[in-house]
């Protein structure tokens, strides 16, 4: 073929993965008002400005944490290490020129941190919700400084990054471990020393049901996450220029959606048989845990098997509410549940449809990912709350955060009955 004809094939292609790689990333964006919703909604009424407070600064701190440190850290360390370089902001734009080289790039490095960087914050999401009506607001933002600068990209690097659960032939395809295992992971840090909320459990160990302010907003929130995940899983092919790209990106959406429908059937049975009711909280946790589950892997099983993928995945997500509920862990949203249980399930799933992948690998690369998030993240949580306190007063805990930390209340013509 003439090498002009070539390279012009070359930039249509480059340009159109880079428009796919940008549009796949606005819907993860997105997916930032999918979690401020859910967790509002799943909050008492006295603690919804401060949690929304919480998510849009979490993504504002993601933006340029992983700007100044974290992209660096992530995708110039050396191949097949363990230890990252660290270096200071993204780098320079490929050229043309770089095109013509054998290997060259196929898109816009700056459409990959923006892939990249609304990753991060959906794992600095997931921590929110755990530690609801009762953390500091600052103590959260500085939190989330470490996180989204350091404690993310490294084990990111060990991943995505060409670090040596790479070369060692862990497989997460979308972040089922590298996205919510990490932010369940540090959640669950922070919930162990921060303790449950006051009203939550009698001296007995009796449990006293908290229960959201707002649902049809908790609805809301799940589907506009459920929506941004195609964007998630679906972007995570990074290239649409082709047969073969173009045939996977379409069974990761379609994998993604039946996972996620199957999910919700099967909590929803769940709790039908548990409870005797149709409870709604348990209903959308159990879509996102299969939202969650196939994240890991959706480029290669067939349908019915993303279905059967989901299906546990909204079981395991119903008992491991209830569990950590008998063992006093608070955790308002069923973050640590959905996005760790469910992702430790969906890493192991795996190898069921992808032979490269093996069990002992993927247990592997989950250990690893646990043991440096939970470990980092026990150690900064420790050190914010012996020095400036992580947790507010039993006296503002009470009153509600929306006036103790920010000033002023979501349903102010309300007050009186929160």
């Amino acid at each position: 073929m003439d090498a002009t004809v070539t390279h012009a094939l070359s930039e249509l292609r480059y340009a159109l993965d880079t428009f796919y790689i940008l549009m796949s990333g606005a819907l993860v964006m997105w997916m930032a008002a999918g979690f401020s919703m859910l967790e509002a909604g799943l909050v008492r009424a006295k603690n919804t400005t401060e949690i929304l407070t919480k998510n849009v600064t979490l993504y504002a701190v993601a933006c340029i944490m992983y700007m100044l440190v974290g992209y660096h850290i992530m995708y110039a360390s050396p191949a097949g290490g363990w230890w990252p370089s660290f270096g200071l902001m993204v780098g320079s734009e490929h050229t043309a020129a770089d095109l013509a080289r054998e290997g060259g790039p196929t898109f816009s490095k700056m459409a990959d941190f923006f892939f990249q960087v609304v990753f991060v914050a959906t794992s600095m999401s997931i921590i929110s919700g755990a530690v609801a009506e009762r953390m500091k607001l600052w103590a959260f933002l500085i939190f989330a400084l470490v996180m989204t600068g350091f404690i993310y990209p490294v084990q990111g690097f060990w991943h995505w990054g060409g670090g040596f659960l790479k070369t060692l032939g862990f497989v997460d395809f979308a972040g089922s471990g590298m996205v919510h295992l990490t932010g369940a992971s540090a959640a669950l840090a922070a919930v162990l020393l921060l303790g449950a909320r006051s009203s939550k459990y009698s001296k007995s160990g009796h449990i006293n049901p908290l229960p959201g302010a707002n649902l049809p907003l908790a609805t809301l929130g799940t589907l506009i996450l459920w929506l941004g995940w195609f964007g998630f899983n679906g972007g995570s092919q990074l290239s649409v220029s082709s047969v073969n790209a173009a045939n996977t990106v379409a069974l990761v959406l379609v994998n993604t959606n039946m996972s996620a429908a199957a999910g919700l059937l099967a909590a929803l049975i769940v709790s039908r048989v548990l409870f005797g009711k149709a409870d709604l909280t348990m209903v959308l946790n159990g879509a996102l845990a299969g939202l969650v589950a196939i994240t890991a892997a959706p480029d290669t099983p067939p349908m019915w098997m993303a279905v059967m993928i989901g299906s546990v995945a909204g079981v395991l997500v119903v008992f491991a509410i209830l569990v950590l509920d008998k063992m006093l862990i608070d955790d308002p949203v069923g973050a640590i549940s959905v996005h760790g249980v469910s992702g430790v399930w969906g890493l192991l799933a795996v190898p069921l449809s992808n032979p490269a992948a093996s069990f002992s690998h993927q247990f592997i690369g989950i250990s690893v990912i646990f043991a440096w998030v939970f470990g980092t993240s026990f150690v900064v949580w420790a050190a914010l709350k012996y020095t400036i306190g992580i947790r507010v007063s039993r006296e503002d805990e009470e009153y509600g955060l929306d006036l103790s930390e920010c000033g002023l209340e979501a349903y102010p013509e309300f007050s009186a009955n929160k």
